[in-house]
């Protein structure tokens, strides 16, 4: 290691003064201007993750659905997946380090994780459309190149292509070629299949409407639009040539206000569906005749996909493991119907998409999506060389038939990470195979009303909990009496749980009317607020 160089190029990527980061489930993220120091240290440590794994990394440049002030910084891990949990621990202690120890915490990270340092090194770095993200990669470069990794930069990538890319590189191509034109052909290639095979193929043409909240995914969707099948037509809104990235727009707007982004005019019964700004999430919705709003969100997303895919294995007839892994945020009403109509596991894990993937990868089919439309599907290896095998071999016509839409699926699916791209297109080619229109799919189960709210705490550590999030274990009486509260109710639950990035208590309740649900939320803050050190006025309701 050129101590020199570091010492040099630190200097240029100086740390402010008392600043202190946690990388946490999506990364680092704070204000763009704080975050030079990071990057260059980001840049540093995937050059060791490399070495320590002798594979490429990649560096993605995101904020996803925050405010377009904000940026952030995610390490990719060689499958495509998240970074190893063990690796967070010394990404925090790297960009928290004083100057004069960078040196010394380099050295540690390399004893305690076995880092050869005479290894080669590869990374791949992309990043959203940020005003601050092209200046903030170049940051990573520096610290790539400082300590003498190879670097690959893909640019404008949303983040799941990123994923994607770095699964290919390692994979040596098995899971598809590492450029973007490799990502668009495997997945139009596999949506063309589908579509074809679709009761009304080739006569009606498919409109959908998306929203791409400003961001990269409208780059991207218009990339991909000469590869779609002439039967797809997409409409872009809020591309990002004239709005604020994420401003009154984009899936995490539209779920948590649960009404329409801005600049998206909506005719009844049309298809539309919202994209957050890095392009990993997605939720459907629509307006019927009376101009109501409903929204279709992760939930109901995983039980369409778990709908069509168990029809799939049940017609292959191969003793195929399926499950769905959701978290305490799930409506009840989704789980009910998982479980009870369609006969499906269904596993809660806590909060965070690395616990809800990791739970995914112990089934031959693991179907798991959060509420706010981050999500997925993956196929252990078993099961994809089984089905690989039906589709080629099998002589039976019906079962090789549905081995071949079973193939499809599984190429058109990213399993690296949750893809607004790829589950768009698993959708529609869903609806399209199954016949159906939006409004069929909403019906499928009806949601139990639910509220979301927030308390202010001094100490979000007072609050531990068990059972996947759903029990409180800290402080004393705080379960006994969110239990009492929710007999006063009908069909309802509570849970509260400590937020991961501030000083807040998230309550999550939900009953058989919405006035209900709003009750047992207000008091169960009010519970919060007295037992768990609540700061400023009580909540009012």
């Amino acid at each position: 290691m050129d101590t020199e160089a570091l010492k040099k190029y630190s200097a240029l990527h100086p740390k402010p003064a008392g600043l202190t980061l946690q990388y946490g489930t999506a990364g680092f993220r704070t204000k763009a201007e704080q975050l030079d120091h990071v990057m260059f240290r980001m840049g540093l440590l995937a050059v060791l993750r490399s070495k320590a794994v002798a594979s490429t990394i990649g560096i993605m440049v995101t904020a996803s659905h925050n405010p377009e002030e904000d940026n952030g910084v995610k390490l990719v891990d060689p499958l495509g997946e998240m970074l190893h949990p063990s690796w967070e621990e010394y990404a925090t202690q790297l960009v928290n380090a004083e100057e004069q120890e960078l040196q010394k915490i380099i050295t540690e990270i390399c004893q305690k994780a076995a880092v050869d340092q005479h290894k080669d090194a590869s990374v791949f770095i992309g990043r959203d459309t940020r005003p601050s993200s092209e200046k903030l990669s170049q940051s990573a470069i520096d610290g790539i190149s400082v300590l003498g990794g190879q670097y690959h930069d893909y640019g404008l990538v949303t983040t799941p292509q990123l994923h994607y890319m770095v699964c290919c590189q390692n994979t040596r191509g098995q899971y598809g070629k590492a450029t973007l034109e490799g990502y668009y052909e495997k997945l139009s290639k596999a949506f063309m299949e589908l579509i074809k095979k679709s009761p009304s193929s080739g006569e009606s043409q498919r409109h959908l409407k998306i929203d791409c909240a400003n961001g990269i995914g409208a780059l991207k969707l218009s990339e991909m639009e000469p590869y779609f099948p002439k039967e797809m037509q997409i409409h872009l809104y809020n591309d990002g040539t004239k709005e604020k990235l994420n401003h009154l727009c984009g899936a995490d707007f539209v779920k948590v206000h649960q009404k329409p982004p801005r600049g998206l005019d909506m005719k009844p019964n049309e298809r539309c569906c919202s994209f957050d700004g890095d392009a990993d999430r997605i939720v459907y919705y629509y307006k019927d005749t009376t101009g109501h709003f409903h929204l279709i969100d992760g939930d109901k997303i995983a039980t369409l996909i778990s709908i069509f895919l168990k029809e799939l294995l049940a017609k292959v007839g191969q003793t195929l493991e399926m499950a769905v892994v959701q978290t305490a945020y799930a409506n009840g009403s989704s789980t009910r119907y998982l479980q009870q109509t369609l006969k499906v596991p269904v596993h809660c894990v806590k909060t965070g998409v690395k616990h809800l993937h990791h739970k995914a990868q112990e089934f031959d089919v693991g179907v798991y999506f959060e509420a706010n439309g981050h999500g997925t599907v993956l196929f252990s290896k078993a099961a994809e060389t089984k089905i690989r095998q039906l589709a080629k071999e099998e002589k039976d016509d019906e079962k090789r038939e549905a081995a071949k839409v079973l193939e499809n699926m599984i190429d058109l699916i990213n399993q690296t990470v949750g893809d607004a791209i790829s589950d768009m297109l698993v959708i529609e080619a869903v609806l399209a195979l199954k016949g159906l229109t939006v409004q069929q799919w909403d019906t499928i189960y009806t949601d139990l009303p639910n509220r979301l709210l927030k308390v202010q705490v001094a100490d979000r550590r007072v609050i531990d909990t068990t059972d996947a999030e759903r029990r409180a274990v800290t402080p004393p009486g705080l379960q006994e009496k969110i239990d009492a509260l929710v007999k006063k109710y009908s069909q309802s639950r509570a849970f509260v749980r400590p937020s991961g990035t501030e000083d807040v208590v998230r309550i999550y309740a939900e009953a058989e009317t919405q006035e209900t649900a709003d009750a047992l939320a207000h008091e169960v803050s009010l519970a919060v607020y007295h037992l768990a050190g609540g700061r400023g006025a009580p909540p009012q309701p």
